[in-house]
C-alpha cells in the first residue's frame, strides 16, 4: 500500500480542469500538511511530454485510433513510475489533470475502439494503480468550447479539431465510465465559476477522505 492520496480531475474540452487544478492545490497547500504534486495526462514528465507533443500535433491527423490508445497507455505508464509511483511512497497527495477515464472516454467510446479493450490496454500500463477519487467535471459541449476559443493563450490540439459529434460521443462515453465507477467518480457541475467548482471538490474530500485533513494546519 501506499502512504500518499491519489485524485484525478477528468472532464470534456473546456471543462477547466486545468485551472481548476492549479486553484485546488493552492488550497490543499494551505490546509494540509502532506506535500502536493500536480501534474497532467499525457505528460508530466520528459517522456510523457514528448509522445504528448506526438499524440497531439495538428499535423498527424492520420494517426490510427489503436496507435493513439497506445500511445496514451506508454505515456501513462511512464508517468507513473517516473513521478506518481514515487510520490504516493513518500505520502504526498498526488493531483492530476486526466488518466485513465480519459482514455476509456476518449479512445474506448469516442474512437469506438471498446472501452473493456482500452482498460485491458490500460491494466498492463497502471498495474491496477487507480486513483481514490475522480472529480468529472461537467459541462456542457458548447460551454466548453467557448471557453477554448475564448483562451488565447490555450493550446489548440488534434483533439479539438474534432468534429461536434466527436466530443458529444465523448461525454456519453465519460457517462458510460461514471456508470461503472460510481463508488470513485465523483460529478461536479463545471457550468459555474471556478473557484465554486473548487470549493465544492474541497468540500466533498473532507467529507469522504477526512483522514487527509487530520493534519489541517489550524484544525478544520
Amino acid at each position: 500500500m501506499t502512504k500518499g492520496f491519489f485524485m484525478t480531475l477528468e472532464g470534456p474540452e473546456g471543462s477547466g480542469k486545468t485551472t481548476v487544478a492549479k486553484l485546488l492545490v493552492e488550497r490543499l497547500e494551505k490546509e494540509v500538511e502532506k506535500s502536493i504534486v500536480l501534474t497532467r495526462e499525457p505528460g508530466g514528465i520528459a517522456i510523457a511530454e514528448k509522445i504528448r507533443d506526438v499524440i497531439l500535433d495538428v499535423s498527424h491527423t492520420m494517426m490510427d485510433a489503436r496507435t493513439e490508445a497506445l500511445l496514451y497507455a506508454a505515456s501513462r505508464r511512464q508517468h507513473l513510475v517516473e513521478k506518481v509511483m514515487p510520490a504516493l511512497t513518500d505520502g504526498k497527495v498526488v493531483v492530476c489533470d486526466r488518466f485513465v477515464d480519459s482514455s476509456l472516454a476518449y479512445q474506448g467510446y469516442g474512437r469506438n475502439i471498446g472501452v473493456d479493450n482500452v482498460w485491458e490496454m490500460n491494466q498492463f500500463a497502471i498495474a491496477d494503480l487507480m486513483p481514490q477519487v475522480t472529480f468529472y467535471l461537467d459541462v456542457p459541449i458548447e460551454v466548453g468550447f467557448e471557453r477554448i476559443y475564448a483562451n488565447k493563450d490555450r493550446e489548440i490540439n488534434r483533439l479539438d479539431l474534432e468534429k461536434k459529434e466527436f466530443h458529444e460521443t465523448v461525454v456519453e462515453g465519460y457517462r458510460q465510465v461514471i456508470e461503472r465507477f460510481p463508488e470513485r467518480i465523483v460529478v461536479i457541475n463545471a457550468n459555474q465559476a471556478v473557484e465554486e467548482v473548487t470549493e465544492a471538490i474541497i468540500q466533498t474530500l473532507k467529507q469522504r477522505f477526512p483522514d487527509i485533513f487530520r493534519t489541517l494546519k489550524g484544525g478544520i
